[in-house]
């Protein structure tokens, strides 16, 4: 499924869609470019299911996760860019948050260890400079109806 995103509020209102489908066990693999949306839709993701739409959500690039804590759970959100590599994400609670909400950035550097069955949202740049079309793969078309904000 592709979506076309207008504007950061479209990107936010998938966001809110897509939480309030996702359940402990489920992972969301953020791919694209440097500025593509990822970020912006990780963070009122976030925002969302901590149901505080002022929560600071830093960027994991530097410690690499960030967990929160949300009435659906944990949740733990992931910027791969630096990895070395799969294997270093046994040192970063990577099974523990498999049982939780997991978001990832840049998951193609988690290998084999992406757990199956996540959704994959792939960010492209639109026509206009705050659009954005989102490539959704991974889910069942039911449980992704109803999602074009």
């Amino acid at each position: 499924m592709q979506i076309r995103l207008d504007d950061q509020l479209a990107t936010e209102t998938l966001a809110a869609l897509i939480a309030d489908r996702c359940a402990p066990g489920d992972c969301l693999a953020l791919s694209g470019g440097l500025g593509a949306g990822k970020s912006t839709f990780a963070r009122a993701f976030l925002r969302y299911l901590a149901q505080d739409p002022q929560m600071e959500v830093p960027s994991p690039s530097f410690a690499l996760v960030q967990p929160y804590e949300t009435p659906k759970g944990a949740v733990h959100h992931y910027d791969l860019w630096r990895l070395d590599g799969p294997d270093a994400l046994y040192e970063l609670a990577w099974d523990e948050a498999c049982e939780g909400i997991m978001l990832v950035e840049w998951p193609e550097r988690a290998g084999d260890l992406l757990p199956e069955g996540a959704l994959h949202l792939t960010f492209a740049p639109g026509d206009t400079e705050a659009s954005r079309l989102v490539e959704l793969t991974g889910w069942p078309e039911e449980r992704l109806a109803g999602l074009n904000p």
